[in-house]
């Protein structure tokens, strides 16, 4: 294959043996492996994330069984183009013997008319069809197409699949242009792939050209956000000073000082400084550094926000001057801006996680047979609307992101979550 063919292509897995990841489907024991074993397809759908393998596997079963591949994609394809696919499949049918593999891209984008169109070739065996979908196929596929269907759950790459994904691209690209790139960090390439493969190659591809014809062999964790960042302009009104100020400003509040607070609100308000801006931190504020201490300060805050939209100047100083003491003199607490802050970054660090089964929406008979919702309990059918669950993926049950700061309201949060949740407070 050409080294001007996108990596990603290059790359793509010719055998089920080849396939990163799904291992439910394509292992030694995978419904997909047997599917193939024993010459039994059927017209299934994949549902699952970007870039976890759809289209790959479904020209692997075309491939490996000996059919015809026809593909369309929902996006540029109508009931004509179906109709003109599922005559020459019929065509096809009386000279091979094996129905042809009718693949759709993206089936949910597929209204109803168009679906109902692929009906009577499923009944007839005409085509085996194959949809690939990122939606929920109980919403988005109709019932009499689903009910012909298997369906089938991919998941995204765990972190060490990724991982070695990333060394094959590496050692791919290398092979095409004879160059020595090492790459020293995964993490940052890894984490802006999001678990979907295509992204991951062609994040390598992009990094890797951008430093083809430098000396640089060695690939960090840096180069890779230079290349695939977007670096935001920043706002910039008065220069430097602006920022200055404003950060003055914030921590005049956060320090609990209003004198300090007041006087650098003067000093924006006298340089021309957006009002709707200086709202707006304060809202931050608000959130950021007084949180559970004192709830009320957000609405105060918010409230401010909204006056100011309506006042404008000059009385919007008032507004502004009020705001901006009641939040200085508040009890501060940054437990929760702490807690969203580490489970950010557990997230990026431990990879898309399954919601437990237990926590899932099971509105649809298909997601209920996958037990989806089974053994939830219903906190308000409990003595004290509480129930000892637990609400977190399996892999990390029992992780702690909240602690109560020290102050008197979440105190008593404290002393509440002890008493539900004794094992963590």
């Amino acid at each position: 294959m050409s080294s001007n063919t996108p990596l990603a292509e290059q790359m793509r897995p010719k055998t089920l043996d080849e396939v990163l990841g799904q291992e439910h489907l394509t292992g030694k024991t995978g419904t997909l492996r047997k599917m193939l074993q024993n010459d039994t397809l059927n017209s299934l759908i994949f549902w699952g994330p970007p870039g976890t393998g759809k289209t790959t596997l479904a020209e692997i079963i075309s491939e490996s069984s000996g059919r015809k591949f026809y593909k369309l994609s929902a996006v540029s394809s109508g009931v004509k183009d179906v109709r003109e696919v599922i005559d020459a499949a019929k065509q096809q049918n009386l000279f091979s013997g094996k129905s042809p593999i009718l693949f759709i891209d993206e089936i949910h984008r597929f209204n109803k008319s168009q679906q109902d169109s692929l009906l009577h070739a499923v009944e007839k065996g005409w085509v085996v069809l194959i949809g690939a979908t990122t939606e929920n196929p109980s919403f988005e596929v109709v019932s009499a197409l689903l009910s012909r269907s298997q369906v089938y759950v991919l998941k995204s790459l765990p972190y060490d699949k990724l991982e070695a994904l990333a060394d094959l691209a590496l050692t791919r690209y290398n092979a095409n242009f004879h160059t020595d790139f090492i790459i020293k960090d995964k993490e940052a390439l890894i984490q802006y792939s999001g678990g979907d493969a295509r992204k991951l190659i062609n994040s390598v591809e992009n990094v890797l050209n951008n430093f083809r014809n430098s000396d640089k062999k060695a690939i960090t964790n840096a180069d890779v956000l230079e290349v695939l960042q977007e670096n935001m302009a920043l706002y910039d009104k008065n220069g430097e000073q602006h920022y200055d100020i404003i950060s003055a400003f914030i921590k005049s509040m956060r320090g609990s000082d209003p004198n300090g607070a007041v006087y650098w609100l003067a000093r924006m308000l006298v340089g021309g400084e957006d009002i709707k801006f200086i709202a707006r931190r304060m809202l931050i504020l608000a959130a950021e550094d007084i949180g559970l201490a004192n709830p009320n300060a957000l609405t105060v805050a918010n409230n401010c926000f909204q006056a100011v939209n309506v006042i404008g100047n000059p009385e919007a100083r008032i507004i502004l001057s009020e705001t901006a003491v009641y939040l200085a003199a508040s009890p501060k607490s940054n437990s929760t801006y702490t807690a969203i802050n580490e489970a950010m970054a557990f997230v990026k660090k431990t990879g898309n996680l399954p919601v437990p089964l237990h926590l899932r929406n099971a509105p649809t008979k298909l997601m209920k047979d996958m037990d989806y919702g089974k053994d939830y309990q219903y906190a308000h059918a409990h003595e004290g609307n509480f129930v000892d669950l637990e609400f977190l993926p399996a892999e990390v049950k029992g992780t702690k992101f909240y602690e109560p700061g020290n102050n008197p309201t979440e105190n008593k949060i404290r002393e509440m979550l002890k008493k539900k949740w004794n094992d963590k407070y």
